[in-house]
């Protein structure tokens, strides 16, 4: 579904289940920008229920990252807040609760770096086209933002 992400080899992915904690088994980089996919695990079912990221190009090309913690995806992920603003080191194990969600399956990109230039937040705004284009609507849990 998502070819665009093919050419960042610089990539990998982790579960989440009740009981883990993100801190945990997050293994996306530090201080490495890029875009996320969260998918839901459910009665056999998959879902992409978030599409996020965390980096942005400026005007002069100098990038600027969160770094509210340990920066980059691994700070976006563990940090970043959804759900009545809390961080989703908090909010996803409480909605994957609140939705019996078995697993999170969560795959994450590293778009800029010494072999990719290219700006996360439009990778994350081509990943939602995509995504629209094809079910007629965003990831739901993107809805809570």
């Amino acid at each position: 579904m998502f070819d665009v992400l093919n050419k960042y080899k610089q990539n990998g992915h982790f579960f989440l289940t009740p009981g883990d904690e993100l801190s945990k088994v997050c293994n996306a980089p530090e201080k490495q920008p890029g875009v996320f996919l969260a998918y839901a695990l459910k009665n056999g079912r998959i879902e992409l229920v978030f599409i996020g990221g965390t980096g942005e190009i400026d005007k002069r090309r100098l990038l600027a990252i969160q770094n509210t913690g340990v920066g980059g995806l691994k700070d976006e992920l563990l940090n970043g807040l959804e759900f009545t603003d809390t961080p989703r080191k908090i909010s996803w194990p409480a909605q994957m609760e609140k939705e019996h969600i078995e697993a999170l399956d969560i795959y994450w990109y590293v778009t800029y770096n010494e072999k990719h230039s290219d700006n996360p937040e439009k990778i994350e705004n081509t990943l939602f086209e995509i995504h629209f284009g094809l079910f007629q609507r965003i990831p739901r849990w993107n809805l809570d933002l």
